[in-house]
């Protein structure tokens, strides 16, 4: 009786490579994986052009509707009503802001510029407070820095946002337009009733999220800037408008906006004024603003909304700075936040978000099949 061939039950065909067939289904995904992100990151970068304006239409349009939801807590009113409430006084507040900048940006630049003349004397003022070694040290990296190119520079992203300004209200108007239809559109597109509403729920987690995030931050951040407005004039230094302004928006740039605020209107005061204590103030004073918003006040009122390590946030940072400039940087948390979400709903990425998250807990579950 001829017996049966044995068989091998771990495949150890190989390809031509040698490699065991089980292996060449992996190393296919990786590929697969590996081209469509190099793919996905060559598109945000080259479509930065369009994509940078309707994401600042639609932080903007969360941002109206976060002012309209709570305009109505306060006073019974039409959603309409609250929804044109909300635009109007973001819009007020766009307005003010970019009015303040193009007012002071042409003498601003030119300040900065001739500020190069004065390095020396402030590096012996500086000399006698840190001693000769670091003050050598802080003159040969500050001359080294295009104080001109740096003031053009940092005007960059707003003047990109400022030319943009006309097709950002135009997104906001039409997003604000379909706003009640949206969700309606997202349950006749799923395939099923119960796929409709895991989408609902996502949408609607992000919605709460990027409100709560971009409600805060847009109010602590006017704090910040309104008391550090407050320290600017009371000391006389140039431009107290432009360095509130600014403060106001580095605050949104994640860990290292709040020390770039403090170091411009610093090394201002150290160049401008005769004496130390102006500089002593601001790092002083404001950093202490700074450090204590950003640390206590800023982790109390957003609670668990940006639920993201550290590394991670300094990763974001770093990845979308590189492919959006400036305004990457600003968009970096909002924009990953989403990405967070996303993948925790989707049962195969969500040990992604997990470990992409603060402490390991999401909002959501997993989708139920």
């Amino acid at each position: 009786m001829d017996t049966p061939p044995s068989v091998d039950k771990t495949d150890q065909s190989a390809d031509p490579d040698g490699l065991p067939g089980r292996i060449r289904p992996s190393l296919a995904v990786t590929r697969d994986v590996a081209l469509i992100g190099a793919v996905a990151i060559w598109g945000l970068w080259a479509g930065s052009g369009f994509l940078v304006p309707l994401v600042v239409a639609l932080l903007l349009f969360v941002l109206i509707i976060a002012v309209a939801d709570r305009a109505q807590e306060l006073v019974p009113m039409p959603g309409w009503v609250a929804s044109l409430l909300g635009a109007a006084v973001v819009m007020a507040g766009l307005s003010l802001v970019f009015y303040i900048l193009a007012s002071q940006a042409t003498s601003f630049v030119r300040v900065t510029a001739g500020y190069e003349t004065e390095i020396d004397d402030a590096m012996h003022r500086l000399a006698a407070l840190l001693g000769n070694e670091l003050a050598a040290f802080l003159r040969d990296t500050i001359v080294e820095i295009d104080m001109g190119a740096l003031a053009r520079s940092s005007f960059g992203g707003v003047t990109f946002l400022f030319n943009s300004f006309m097709l950002i209200v135009l997104y906001i108007g039409f997003l604000l337009a379909e706003r009640l239809a949206f969700r309606h559109k997202i349950a006749m597109a799923a395939a099923s009733p119960l796929l409709g509403a895991e989408l609902t729920m996502m949408t609607d987690a992000i919605s709460v999220s990027l409100q709560r995030y971009v409600g805060v931050k847009t109010f602590v951040s006017a704090v910040t800037a309104g008391i550090s407005y407050a320290v600017f004039r009371f000391l006389g230094l140039e431009f107290p408008e432009t360095w509130a302004v600014l403060t106001f928006a580095l605050n949104f740039i994640p860990s290292i906006g709040s020390i770039i605020a403090v170091i411009f209107p610093a090394l201002v005061a150290l160049l401008q004024f005769e004496t130390l204590t102006p500089f002593i103030i601001i790092v002083l004073g404001c950093g202490t603003i700074q450090f204590v918003i950003g640390n206590f006040v800023d982790p109390a009122m957003l609670g668990r909304t940006l639920n993201m390590s550290t590394f991670m946030v300094m990763v974001a940072l770093t990845f979308w700075s590189t492919l959006w400039g400036v305004i990457g940087a600003f968009l970096s948390v909002p924009v990953t936040v989403c990405i967070l979400i996303v993948m925790s709903h989707v049962p195969g990425l969500r040990p992604v978000a997990i470990l992409m998250s603060q402490d390991g807990r999401l909002e959501s579950g997993p989708p139920r099949r």
